[in-house]
């Protein structure tokens, strides 16, 4: 937040310190060096898009009922206590002094126990209070911690204790209050009955003889509201009772302010109060680590062999569908999905289920390697990204899906599920998106990591842990999204045998090089050989380079998929090669130098029998024709009853007109076993592979508000922050600028002043407005002026801009570099 901002959007945790002033968030928050800053917006990342502009705007930035929110979203159990604790004994409605120190923190959350223990816990409080205090939800004010104020609307009944007595007594009648202060503090001094009466229950000792005043029955009443909920239900809550004319426990409770009404039939327990009847703990039970885990021990490098053959077999089926889909593409529905039945056909494609084969669409959609053409009825094509990935090395190619997963927001098992309007969701298609998905996925994942490596957790063990982990996250949705993300992770190759892969170790420590690397070793190789059989078909003992796999496909079926792949060769697949402008010598000198077994002779009879045969017959457009120099072939066709359809009629000895489209009639013929080619106008046969169709490459969403930022990212950002605070606080003398005058005259002044600038070397503040309408402060050191712009260097973006003289608001010169004797 500039310096110029409203006086009404500065909070009390807002204000800037001045002289005499005492401390403030804001003035904590510019005071914290630049590594605390860069850890900050590493554990809250949303703090730093966009960039504020400066110390004030992260402040406010920081303070914010959504960012706070989704700050203790990331919190665990314990921390989440700690920070109630604070909460509820540093509220700045209670009397002073304001906060709560760290001692006392610890005595309500680590009461007794030996010495051992009392050394636990205030080494977990403690770790707890810098995590705290790293995240910006506590500051120091000197020797005392605070809570940012937007936490006491957020957290209302902090250790499910009641609000404090101040806010009670300051909605009871004027009346009420003198009658409670006149028995309970005679003689209360200037500051009025409210005051007076908070400070007697914020004294334990005089809050104990209160206590010690009544009844049994009033005790036992107390001691049931003591541990929450702090409200109870009674007939006229409102009720002007004194000490003296108390008839029930709870009018003995009201004349002393132990209970006070918040309602008219509701009277509710003071914090201070409550406090004291826990006898100093604020939680009946506090657990500082997580629950131990319990399952299964595998063996580690079992278990990423495990997942990287999963892997494997991610990478093959997403290959296969994507090849499939360049010729047969799936049909993009109106509502922008997927069919049912082209979602089926993947599955085939792919040898997988249902529910795994939208999960493998749905991540290559993800990735960038699908997308949709821009014709009216669109079709499902790869997109040229898909190109580049097929060329990379398998563990790249694995990586791109893997990241692709974990940061997008829809979830493919709510596939074929019905929205609120009964409509089926489809594959690709609107409703699948889940916001908190990539979270869950992230917490799921973070926690396996936290087990030994092998180790397969029980499902119970592992919801308990991340119930302790994020409590505030627990909820239905939160628990089927855990579920799902552990079934997508195992069919992914995140996970083998429950357990997490080893690779997935280091990059979720944010390392992809390693994790790449150690992925590398457990992915077969592509092999540059295939061994060629006597019954037409080829075994690829494992995957094959990029060229090979692509010849192959060219001039063979694939038959099964598995550890190994099969091919088989037929006259289809010969003639498809053949087609494509491969010739019966290319097609044998392929195959002999990547086969590791001699070619049998029946697949060079196949081979030589079909190229023998093609291209003897050739269509072309009339509508179309058929010609060929051995009249006998010819004769052959016209005599064959089953090409009546296509309207055959002989020309002359070599030339027979078809009533069919050049298409058709090649189909037609090949459907009759003949093995006609098309030819292009000059009489050249068209022989080319079938064009590959792509789409246009899919636009990459932003990271996810939960994906921290790179080092440098937040760097850089530290750094704008650091440079947008000195714009905004520097000490600078303002340029006097003409109001009124002749058209241009501003203009002119500022140029003026800007030009002076440029030519002694002297640095300038400027009030600017950007494109975007956003007014802020820039410290610039002007370089020239010209045509209306300012070349300059930009102190608050660390580079050289040019910044249009009609957008400059104010002009500024600084103090601190006359008083530095810049010239």
């Amino acid at each position: 937040m500039t310096d110029n901002a409203p006086p009404d959007l500065r909070g009390p945790d807002t204000e800037t310190a001045g002289p005499g002033r005492p401390p403030t968030f804001t003035s904590w928050l510019r005071e914290r060096s630049d590594e605390e800053l860069a850890a900050l917006l590493s554990v809250r990342p949303d703090l730093g898009r966009p960039v504020p502009d400066g110390i004030g705007a992260l402040a406010t930035r920081a303070t914010n009922r959504n960012t706070v929110l989704r700050a203790l979203e990331g919190l665990d159990a314990f921390t989440l206590q700690v920070l109630e604790a604070v909460v509820a004994l540093g509220d700045d409605r209670m009397s002073e002094p304001v906060g709560v120190t760290a001692a006392e923190l610890t005595a309500a959350l680590a009461p007794g126990g030996d010495d051992g223990e009392d050394a636990a816990g205030r080494e977990a409080v403690a770790a707890a209070l810098d995590g705290l205090q790293r995240s910006a939800l506590v500051w120091p004010d000197r020797d005392r911690l605070r809570p940012v104020q937007v936490l006491r609307d957020l957290l209302p009944a902090p250790a499910r204790l009641g609000p404090p007595a101040r806010v009670l007594l300051a909605a009871l009648p004027h009346g009420r209050l003198k009658r409670l202060a006149g028995d309970l503090a005679p003689g209360a001094s200037a500051s009025g009955p409210v005051e007076a009466l908070a400070r007697l229950l914020s004294d334990p000792a005089r809050l104990d003889a209160l206590l010690a005043r009544v009844g049994d029955q009033a005790h036992r009443l107390l001691d049931g509201m003591a541990w929450g909920p702090p409200h109870g239900t009674v007939a006229d809550a409102r009720r002007d009772v004194g000490v003296a004319d108390a008839g029930s426990p709870v009018e003995e409770l009201l004349a002393r302010a132990l209970l006070l009404p918040s309602g008219d039939d509701t009277l509710t327990l003071p914090r201070e109060v409550g406090v004291r009847l826990r006898s100093g703990a604020l939680f009946r039970e506090v657990a500082a680590a997580p629950p131990g885990f319990a399952g299964t021990a595998h063996d580690a490098d079992g278990v990423t062999r495990f997942a990287a053959g999963q892997a494997f077999t991610v990478l093959r089926a997403v290959e296969e569908l994507l090849e499939s889909w360049s010729e047969e593409p799936g049909a993009v529905l109106r509502n922008g999905g997927l069919g049912v039945r082209d979602l089926r056909r993947a599955a085939r494609t792919m040898e997988t289920d249902d529910t795994t084969a939208a999960l493998l669409v749905e991540v290559a959609h993800a990735a960038g390697l699908l997308g949709t053409d821009d014709r009216v009825e669109g079709e499902w094509l790869p997109t040229r990204e898909y190109d580049l990935w097929r060329e990379s090395p398998p563990e790249r190619r694995w990586l791109r899906l893997a990241q692709a997963w974990l940061d997008t927001d829809r979830v493919p098992a709510l596939s074929g599920s019905r929205d609120s309007g009964g409509r089926v969701r489809n594959v690709l298609g609107p409703g699948l998106a889940r916001p908190a998905a990539p979270q869950a996925r992230r917490d799921v994942l973070a926690e396996l990591a936290t087990a030994e490596p092998g180790f397969s957790p029980a499902a119970e063990s592992l919801s308990a842990r991340l119930s302790w982990r994020r409590p505030r996250r627990r909820s239905p949705v939160y628990t089927e999204l855990v579920q799902t993300a552990l079934t997508e992770a195992a069919a992914l190759g995140f996970t083998g045998r429950g357990a997490l892969a080893g690779y997935l170790r280091p990059l979720l420590e944010g390392d992809p090089e390693a994790a790449a690397a150690q992925l590398a070793g457990h992915l077969p190789r592509p092999l540059d050989h295939v061994l060629v059989q006597g019954d037409l078909t080829a075994v690829a003992p494992g995957p094959l380079v990029a060229e090979l796999a692509r010849e192959l496909a060219l001039i063979a079926d694939v038959e099964s998929t598995g550890g190994a792949t099969v091919y088989r060769f037929t006259e289809d697949s010969v003639r498809r090669g053949l087609d494509a402008g491969r010739g019966i010598a290319d097609i044998l000198t392929l195959l002999e130098r990547h086969s590791r077994t001699p070619l049998p002779q029946a697949l060079r009879y196949l081979v030589s029998d079909v190229g023998r045969r093609h291209g003897r017959l050739r269509a072309g457009s009339a509508s179309s024709y058929l010609r060929c120099d051995e009249p006998a072939l010819l004769d052959e066709v016209m005599g064959d009853r089953r090409t009546e359809m296509l309207g055959l009629v002989r020309l002359a000895p070599t030339v027979v007109a078809a009533g069919v489209s050049q298409a058709a009639l090649v189909d037609g013929l090949r459907r009759l076993g003949h093995h006609p080619v098309a030819e292009g106008g000059d009489g050249a046969m068209r022989l080319s592979r079938p064009e590959a169709r792509r789409a246009e490459p899919v636009e990459v969403p932003p990271d996810p508000p939960s994906v921290a930022p790179t080092a440098e990212r937040v760097r850089e950002t530290v750094r704008a922050v650091r440079a947008g605070d000195a714009a905004a606080t520097v000490a600078r003398r303002s340029v006097p600028l003409p109001e009124d005058g002749p058209p241009g005259s501003r203009a002119g002044a500022v140029l003026e002043v800007l030009s002076r600038a440029a030519a002694d070397g002297r640095r300038l503040w400027i009030g600017y407005t950007d494109t975007d309408g956003r007014q802020g402060g820039r410290i610039i050191g002007p370089s020239s002026v010209d045509g209306g712009f300012v070349t300059a260097h930009d102190e608050t973006r660390g580079a050289v801009q040019r910044f249009a003289i009609h957008r400059i608001t104010a002009v500024a010169e600084l103090e601190e570099d006359d008083r530095s004797g810049t010239p």
